[in-house]
């Protein structure tokens, strides 16, 4: 049970405490949340009937057009769904263990260096992030993102460790390759850790500089390899033979990670170019600034430790300052506090589209920072300067989970004064200039608890509750901190940080509800044209129009003009769904020549129109719109279910 003979005696019980209570926390009643987001449960379904589909990560097995992410995440998934039979546990699950298998990892990099005490802290800070617990019980890419990060990271403590050069540059080449596929995860986002990995193998890597240069080289080599094979193989195949890439302007994949999901996310825009609406995107993720993280849902899903980080990495890079060259500490402060400022600094700056559980990502590097730095601060404690930061560290840290949870719209917020007591007592404590065993213990504990109590507690709250739609928040009902509730801003949200109301998702819809079994979301109707430029698309398709679509035996069972809606008939009915407009309705997925081509040779049964006044979603002039038009004109509609139908076999002209 102890593991290492030099290990004490908790290391390794706490490891396994550590594990099974991540386990728990990310598995336990994983499935109510249905479907999570039907976006990539739809795609995971196609990917079950169809191997086209597997492979390109179609949002219907009739491989109209791709998800708008590449498809690494949802290899995965379809992998369990086929395995297990597809529902909402096997398409849920490969993110849950991801989680487990992000912490474990944490903990064996951060011990590496720091040892098991840093190491455990590193993994229940990572554990109890709620941005975390959203995002590794839900079915967007961010979890396996998240994970091959970490993997990296692993992998280049692994080669700064190695005792042969052979040995080391292996290892860089799978830190590479772990970014390669992270890339095929979810793109730009992947490279953010970039810089963190190559600055500590080039500080701290034991071979000579030229050395080191050349393998960070075959390192970025891999990662270009890892990732350009299925770019490569997109751009290859005819484009005629495989699905549209969702998201993308020219149908090129390549295209769709230079601009939709990279520039486009950094510097804004709109349309298919990341920009969620153009400016600084402050509908859900906030105005753009060195705030950002720091307010609104952000400052929820992420901020909790943000403070304690910033602080002791400066602390612990000056406690290592005349430490030589190859200081492992001093190594790990390089690699989790660049991974942290890197991403930070991203993610607050970007102008484009930032969704607040993006930050998941920033968690392994805030955590890492957090034990490090921790624990090198408290090995100094018996200098005065040494307590007086630990001190100021816990009140800052103790002080903001206070004011988190005073602002907070749960029905916890009275732990805010726990809270803000346990930090002033943890700082007395950690003042005291004595050393008896039983105040070093008690003032441990306190500083433990001020640091963990209030992340934790919302780590729990967020999985207790089901989540579900495109703009999942932690917790079970949505709070802002440092918005205001003035007018509505571009997201509909009130308030300059996009705030939602109070008891409301992001997203619209409740934030402590229950989602059904089945996967679908609550209310509303499922062909209602989505909410263009974002939404969840939706809800259950009513009855009459599920049976409807699953009495066909034709490739589609229908098209509709925007991709949530058919993610939701696809779920409902078992079938495929032609998406002719993509996310938003404003994708060149399918031309109005194409569309006549399958309606004549009869591979689409049925058109189920938009439901909003305005059309199908898109521009005016979008081949979605064109499509929606020709319909209208040619065909006679019908209502099935309080939705417009059109019966594409029958003409009326």
């Amino acid at each position: 049970m102890r593991g290492r003979p030099a290990d004490p005696r908790w290391a390794r019980p706490g490891l396994l405490a550590l594990l099974a209570g991540t386990a728990l926390l990310y598995l336990w009643d994983l499935s109510a949340s249905g479907w999570a987001n039907e976006f990539y449960a739809a795609a995971v379904q196609a990917g079950t009937q169809s191997w086209k589909a597997w492979l390109f990560g179609s949002l219907d097995s009739g491989n109209a057009i791709t998800v708008d992410k590449p498809p690494a995440s949802l290899w995965v998934m379809v992998a369990s769904a086929r395995l297990f039979g597809f529902s909402a546990w096997s398409v849920l699950v490969p993110q849950a263990l991801m989680g487990v298998g992000a912490v474990a990892l944490l903990h064996a990099t951060v011990r590496r260096w720091s040892g098991p005490g840093a190491a455990l802290l590193a993994g229940a800070a990572l554990a109890l992030t709620p941005s975390a617990v959203l995002m590794f019980r839900f079915d967007n890419p961010d979890a396996l993102l998240t994970l091959l990060l970490v993997v990296a990271a692993w992998a280049t403590s692994r080669a700064v460790d190695a005792a042969r050069v052979r040995t080391g540059t292996w290892w860089l080449v799978a830190a590479g390759s772990a970014i390669g596929f992270a890339f095929l995860t979810k793109m730009g986002q992947a490279l953010l850790v970039v810089p963190a990995l190559g600055l500590v193998y080039l500080v701290a890597g034991a071979p000579r500089l030229r050395t080191r240069i050349v393998q960070l080289l075959g390192a970025v080599v891999a990662m270009v390899v890892s990732a350009g094979w299925f770019i490569a193989l997109v751009e290859l195949w005819p484009a005629s033979q495989r699905p549209y890439i969702g998201g993308s302007t020219t149908d090129s994949l390549l295209e769709l990670a230079l601009g939709y999901n990279g520039i486009g996310r950094l510097l804004g825009g709109s349309g298919n170019d990341g920009g969620g609406g153009g400016g600084g995107n402050t509908g859900f993720g906030g105005s753009a600034g060195p705030l950002r993280l720091f307010t609104g849902e952000l400052a929820y899903e992420i901020s909790w430790l943000l403070p304690a980080a910033l602080v002791l990495l400066l602390a612990g890079l000056w406690i290592t300052r005349r430490a030589p060259r190859t200081d492992r500490s001093r190594a790990a402060l390089l690699l989790w506090g660049g991974w942290t400022l890197v991403t930070a600094a991203v993610f607050s700056m970007m102008s484009g589209t930032m969704h607040p559980y993006y930050t998941v990502a920033l968690a392994p590097g805030v955590a890492g920072v957090v034990a490090v730095g921790g624990v090198l601060l408290w090995r100094e404690r018996a200098a005065g300067w040494a307590r007086a930061v630990l001190a100021v560290t816990v009140l800052l840290t103790g002080g903001w989970s206070f004011a988190l949870l005073l602002a907070s719209s749960e029905s916890f917020t009275w732990l805010a004064w726990p809270v803000g007591a346990l930090a002033l007592l943890a700082a007395g404590l950690v003042l005291v200039p004595g050393r008896g065993r039983a105040v070093l213990r008690a003032g441990l504990v306190a500083v433990l608890l001020t640091g963990l109590l209030g992340t934790g507690v919302y780590a729990v709250a967020t999985a207790s509750a089901a989540h579900s739609g495109s703009i999942p928040s932690v917790g079970t009902v949505s709070s802002s901190f440092g918005t205001s509730s003035g007018d509505s801003g571009p997201g509909g949200a009130g308030g300059p940080g996009g705030a939602p109301p109070s008891g409301a998702r992001p997203d619209g819809s409740a934030a402590g509800g229950t989602a059904p079994q089945d996967g679908t979301a609550p209310g509303g109707t499922a062909a209602d044209g989505g909410t263009p430029g974002g939404g969840a698309g939706g809800g259950a398709a009513s009855a009459e129009l599920t049976a409807l679509l699953s009495s066909t035996g034709t490739t589609w069972s229908a098209a509709v003009s925007t991709s949530q809606t058919a993610a939701s008939l696809e779920l409902a009915s078992g079938t495929a769904v032609m998406s002719t407009g993509g996310w938003s309705g404003s994708d060149s997925a399918v031309t109005l020549a194409e569309f006549q081509a399958d309606v004549a040779q009869g591979r689409i049964a049925y058109y189920v129109a938009a439901s909003q006044g305005g059309g199908p979603g898109g521009d005016a002039d979008s081949t979605s719109s064109g499509i929606a038009a020709w319909v209208a004109e040619h065909y006679t509609a019908t209502t099935v279910g309080g939705q417009t139908v059109y019966d594409l076999s029958a003409p009326t002209s």
